[in-house]
């Protein structure tokens, strides 16, 4: 089944209102009318409201970069799913590999954003990957495994076309080292094996590769068969290097 490449920049905490409607003002010139990939923008939370204005009018879908998984009460600092929708944003990055390993996020915190998301109809992009310790210690698939099946399992056939799954390997992320498209594919395989198994339309998910995704790499990595897209980091706060990645040439 053929999957439609998604190319997912996720800016972190960078950027005022102003750089952030500069960026997408300028992406959505560059790569906003692309049909035959998908391109998501997940700005920081006060740039969510321009970042759309900003895309409207273009194929460009905005993301939010996390959210709690209560629709409203004493959670200082968080932002629901309520309020998300209420800025007409459809898409979430969930259990990012920051979330987790800063924050503090477990399996069981992820597994209730997952739900909450499906529940208010987002398409969540869920994130899982290893610590270059577990990876050292021959513990990738393991970990990864455990990752998929709490977020993931029991849900049903009918979520997967709400689910996006990256693959992100925390040694690799912000650090300039990437995993060989050799090592992403072979995960990424054992991720959609991983879906199948769950009863989830393994064939139709997007599996996009994170970790230090470039212009220079993004070529081998596109060209690898169970590797659907990238949520890149660094290289989507420049209209340039960004555009490159979106209309990569595998």
């Amino acid at each position: 089944m053929a999957r439609t490449p998604i190319l997912a920049g996720n800016w972190k905490m960078h950027g005022t209102i102003a750089e952030a409607k500069d960026l997408a003002s300028g992406l959505a010139a560059r790569v906003g009318s692309r049909s035959d990939r998908g391109v998501v923008l997940a700005p920081p939370c006060t740039a969510l409201a321009t970042v759309r204005e900003a895309v409207a009018g273009t194929r460009i879908v905005v993301a939010a970069q996390n959210m709690s998984w209560a629709d409203k009460g004493a959670f200082t600092g968080e932002v629901s799913p309520v309020m998300l929708a209420d800025l007409g944003v459809g898409h979430v990055i969930l259990g990012h590999s920051e979330r987790r390993e800063i924050f503090g996020e477990t399996d069981e915190v992820v597994r209730k954003k997952v739900e909450a998301a499906l529940k208010h109809g987002f398409t969540s992009i869920v994130c899982v990957g290893e610590t270059l310790a577990e990876r050292d210690a021959g513990r990738t698939l393991e970990v990864v495994k455990r990752q998929v099946d709490a977020a993931l399992n029991g849900l049903g056939n009918d979520a997967g076309s709400k689910i996006v799954v990256a693959y992100e390997p925390v040694w690799a992320i912000g650090t300039g080292r990437v995993a060989t498209r050799e090592q992403a594919q072979e995960v990424h395989g054992e991720i959609r094996g991983l879906l199948r198994d769950l009863g989830l339309p393994a064939d139709a998910i997007a599996i996009l590769y994170g970790g230090s995704v470039k212009p220079d790499n993004v070529d081998g990595l596109m060209a690898e068969p169970d590797i659907d897209g990238a949520l890149v980091g660094g290289a989507s706060l420049e209209v340039e290097s960004f555009t490159r990645i979106v209309e990569y040439r595998a």
